[in-house]
């Protein structure tokens, strides 16, 4: 595969304008989601294959974000892409001033494997409707969903616009030669590193959306069956292996046992049967995930699940307790069914505790204390966040998503996607039936007076 050969094409086309016409953009988005719908079966298949992800559990957390993106940048992309009138200010009257969005250019999409689809296609929808031109390199890890996202986007679009460019390692460092216009990364925080690195290199503008140990704070005024319900739907759908899950819990003392006890009810209600691979329960993407995961189970402070099968890399819901933050699976993001549980007396001490690591890609607090809630927010650094509940806020795609500090740089979503696939050109019009000598020389005393009344 002739990669340069690839990124030359899309530069062209690109150059030559076509990208820029809004009717093309919603058409190529309309045709794309034509061909998601009529290529779904397969799409289920290939996931299935790849985790065991059942059609709900694919068309809940990938198809059903993909069409309501593609839905919203439809629906609203003439608005985004109007030229806005600002001000202007009285030193540079008569004059009038504006901001003309642009495409960036050519954009490199390297998504991760976790949601194979919709970490793809997401940022693809938002660089399209930009009006760029896109190659995603998908996750090689999911061989089979790989596969069928290059089916049926080559097949459908010329690769001078959009395509997809399967491979490994060997060919992300391929494309990361290639001098883009943009690069859209998602993955981990030490291959983050390294496409920045890659990226500066021809100063290359980067979104890159990484992970890090997400904390939820669960506090003793709280709804208890609420709330472990919410928690165990959200930390393991999909496993656990979902970037803004949960990753340990920071109970109030005073609630603990209730929590434990409730949350175990809960994933008993949830996954009544875990000792088979279930329609509503995804495998652990691939041998050595499975293994770096059975070996952060420390036995003897499993408080319920940890149990595991090779055979079809599968790990119970697990529940840790009498953990603390010196613990070992408090080192690293965990990415997996394994929930750990901090019980806590005095919340400035765990706020510390948290400021003292790298900067979160999300948080949950559950409580109906608004000082506290407040107080949480406040001082504590992280991406996105929900209250009495978590995750969902991805759904809303009227927030911005996106880390900050380790867990990333950037955001899209919608309103915000578009903004990052664009730049904001701005410009002062200016009027040629009047000029005013003030600026020219002779300066003079006089001239001063007029500048500081004009500029201060």
């Amino acid at each position: 595969m002739d990669i340069a050969k690839i990124v030359n094409l899309q530069k062209r086309f690109f150059n030559s304008n076509a990208t820029k016409d809004l009717n093309l953009r919603i058409e190529n988005l309309k045709k794309l989601k034509l061909i998601l719908k009529e290529n779904e079966e397969k799409l289920y298949t290939s996931i299935y294959t790849d985790f065991k992800k059942s059609k709900f559990e694919t068309y809940l957390t990938e198809l059903s974000i993909i069409y309501r993106e593609l839905n919203d940048a439809i629906r609203n992309l003439k608005k985004w892409s109007k030229q806005k009138r600002v001000r202007t200010n009285l030193a540079n009257l008569p004059a009038k001033s504006y901001i003309i969005p642009e495409p960036l250019g050519t954009v490199l999409v390297i998504s991760a494997w976790n949601y194979p689809y919709q970490l793809a296609l997401i940022p693809t929808i938002s660089a399209l409707a930009a009006g760029n031109t896109v190659v995603i390199k998908p996750s090689e890890i999911p061989k089979n969903t790989s596969k069928i996202l290059a089916e049926i986007i080559n097949s459908n679009f010329n690769s001078n616009y959009l395509t997809v460019i399967e491979g490994g390692v060997k060919i992300t460092t391929e494309l990361l030669k290639e001098k883009w216009d943009k690069i859209f990364f998602t993955g981990s925080t030490s291959v983050g590193k390294i496409i920045y690195q890659a990226a500066a290199e021809s100063l290359t503008p980067v979104t890159l959306e990484l992970g890090g140990k997400s904390p939820t704070f669960v506090l003793a005024d709280c709804n208890i069956k609420i709330t472990a319900k919410r928690i165990v739907w959200a930390k393991f759908l999909n496993a656990g292996q979902t970037c803004i899950a949960p990753d340990y819990l920071l109970v109030e003392e005073k609630i603990k046992d209730q929590l434990l006890l409730a949350l175990k009810k809960e994933i008993e209600n949830a996954y009544p049967n875990i000792k088979e691979v279930q329609e509503n329960y995804v495998q652990i993407i691939n041998e050595q995930n499975f293994n770096r995961l059975e070996k952060l189970i420390p036995n003897q402070k499993v408080y319920h699940g940890g149990q595991t099968n090779n055979e079809n890399r599968s790990i119970a819901p697990t529940l840790l307790h009498n953990i603390n933050f010196e613990d070992s699976i408090m080192e690293d993001e965990i990415f997996g069914p394994i929930l750990p549980v901090i019980a806590f007396e005095n919340l400035d001490d765990v706020i510390n505790k948290i400021k003292e690591k790298e900067k979160p890609l999300s948080l949950y607090v559950y409580s109906k204390n608004k000082n506290i809630i407040r107080k949480i927010l406040n001082e504590i650094s992280f991406g996105s966040g929900a209250i009495n509940e978590s995750i969902v806020q991805i759904s809303n795609p009227n927030l911005p998503f996106g880390g900050v500090g380790a867990s990333g740089i950037g955001s899209y979503n919608s309103k915000a996607g578009f903004d990052t696939f664009t730049h904001y050109k701005s410009i002062l019009h200016k009027t040629t039936w009047l000029e005013p000598n003030i600026k020219y020389t002779p300066f003079t005393e006089f001239k001063m007076r007029i500048l500081k009344f004009i500029l201060e």
